[in-house]
């Protein structure tokens, strides 16, 4: 997969506000798993890389009900990703995941995925991420189409 400039554009406005590993994943429910489209950290994260999908509570929040995922610790994340002793081997100790979906009325097809330190994701830092991500989300889901 390509490393379109929308993608990059997005990871340095994370970036900026204290993400240190920033992916973001393409949903595949044909196939049951989540496609890394673009990855911060390529050696722990590669571009292509799969995880499992499953119909769990992170699945049904986060997916079906469109919310963003939060979780401030490794305690609020490990029972959701398989992951997480290499997450937090990495010094990180927050998640969140943002929902990408083309309207309100389309499936979420993709999700942004940042990671930081532990207690990193406040109200104010959460808000700013959120805005930041409904900018760029016309130019993401343009180019993830692209990949698909």
């Amino acid at each position: 997969m390509t490393d379109p400039k929308a993608f990059s554009d997005l990871h340095a406005a994370c970036a900026a506000e204290g993400t240190i590993l920033f992916t973001l994943s393409i949903l595949d429910p044909a196939a049951g798993v989540s496609r890394r489209a673009y990855t911060s950290h390529p050696v722990e994260y590669p571009v292509q890389g799969t995880k499992p999908m499953e119909r769990d509570a992170w699945f049904i929040d986060c997916v079906e009900g469109r919310n963003t995922f939060v979780a401030n610790t490794p305690e609020g994340f490990r029972d959701h990703f398989f992951d997480h002793a290499l997450i937090e081997s990495m010094g990180l100790g927050s998640a969140v995941n943002i929902p990408l979906a083309a309207s309100a009325q389309a499936p979420v097809t993709a999700t942004v995925n940042l990671l930081a330190g532990p207690g990193h994701f406040s109200a104010e830092k959460l808000a700013r991420y959120a805005a930041l991500t409904e900018a760029h989300r016309p130019a993401i889901l343009a180019a993830l189409s692209d990949l698909t």
